[in-house]
């Protein structure tokens, strides 16, 4: 399980470190393979790759001829990018991934369970406060379904 909100910085390169309580998880769950890809969030996403190889698959089976699904295809499958952690447990975001999420040096990585959200951090601090103003507006109004038995 991934968890938590971690601000971090990409070097000159593009290499970003994978924060320490991350790395044993990762080397024992995927051997340090990952996969990158788009968000329509304006974020990247990041795949243990066994994570990764299950959505592909499911991304795979979906209707080729539905505009829906292959625009889906196109983005997730079409961007999906292996990167892998290094000797020093950092891995390099390739430049078009980059370019995409508008990832500049100081960037925010969120667990999310399964996977990462890798974020602008002020392209993040927008959003969230976004997301945060809006719950403050429409309360448990427009809670899916499922959602409202949530206790937290």
């Amino acid at each position: 399980m991934y968890r938590g909100v971690n601000t971090l910085n990409l070097d000159s390169k593009g290499r970003l470190a994978v924060p320490t309580r991350y790395r044993d998880a990762l080397a024992r769950h995927c051997s340090g393979q990952m996969v990158a890809t788009v968000d329509r969030d304006n974020c990247l996403l990041l795949y243990p790759l066994p994570e990764w190889e299950e959505i592909e698959r499911k991304l795979v089976k979906l209707p080729s001829f539905n505009k829906q699904a292959r625009r889906l295809q196109r983005l997730l499958i079409g961007h999906a990018t292996e990167v892998e952690l290094d000797g020093a447990g950092r891995i390099l975001v390739p430049p078009p991934l980059r370019e995409f999420a508008s990832l500049n040096k100081e960037v925010v990585l969120i667990g999310q369970g399964n996977k990462f959200e890798l974020w602008d951090a002020a392209q993040w601090n927008a959003r969230r406060g976004e997301w945060l103003e809006q719950e403050a507006q429409q309360g448990d109004a427009d809670l899916a379904g499922g959602l409202e038995s949530l206790s937290l």
